[in-house]
């Protein structure tokens, strides 16, 4: 399924606008890996316009950690006009362009830009925490904790490796992850996950009996 049907034509403009910033701006800076430009709407927007449906429909706030390139904040915003959306990347470059793009875009509700750590950052406070490409999932817990509300749902792109991460990342977070299958890698996945705890908050409750 074509997570792009059904989109309108001034969103779909939008996104064009984004793709084309994107290509100049990528002659300068890094925005994303250079053997990806070239199948960039594929690669990079519809990846990240998968995420859009699986964002709640009453969510009214999205902070999007480590935005770079604009994915999946830049898209998202194009997508779901309701959101208030906070981008949070701490190299200057990469912001400067995320502005630049989103003016271009013309965006009817404008992103947040924040520049500075994720783990510095003041807190979002967000309903939704999406992160692409950018680090293991134990760190993007951690990171997530500190801007998401308790009933916040996470939503992370990750590769192959996916399992192998969910399972470390259980080490130290209780959490169930959904695996939603990705439209543009067949070996990849959306996690979504809901509320989550520290492992260590959890031993904490258990009665003095169950502690191992």
């Amino acid at each position: 399924m074509d997570p792009l049907d059904g989109v309108s034509r001034e969103t779909m403009r939008r996104l064009e606008v984004l793709v084309e910033t994107l290509e100049r701006w990528q002659k300068a800076i890094n925005l994303v890996g250079r053997n990806t430009l070239d199948g960039a709407w594929k690669r990079h927007i519809v990846d990240s316009a998968q995420v859009v449906p699986l964002i709640p429909a009453d969510a009214k706030t999205l902070a999007d950690l480590g935005s770079g390139g604009g994915f999946p904040g830049l898209v998202i915003a194009a997508m779901r006009p309701d959101l208030q959306i906070t981008m949070i990347e701490s190299d200057a470059r990469k912001a400067a362009f995320l502005g630049e793009a989103g003016r271009k875009m013309e965006l009817e509700k404008p992103p947040k830009l924040v520049i500075k750590r994720i783990e510095v950052a003041a807190p979002a406070s967000a309903d939704v925490v999406t992160a692409r490409a950018l680090a293991p999932l134990d760190q993007l817990l951690e990171w997530s904790n500190r801007h998401r509300t308790d009933a916040a749902t996470c939503l992370f792109h990750k590769g192959k490796g996916w399992q192998a991460e969910v399972d470390e990342a259980k080490k130290k977070w209780d959490f169930s992850p959904d695996a939603i299958a990705s439209v543009t890698d067949r070996d990849a996945v959306i996690l979504r996950i809901g509320p989550y705890t520290a492992a260590a908050d959890l031993r904490d409750r258990q009665p003095e009996g169950r502690r191992r």
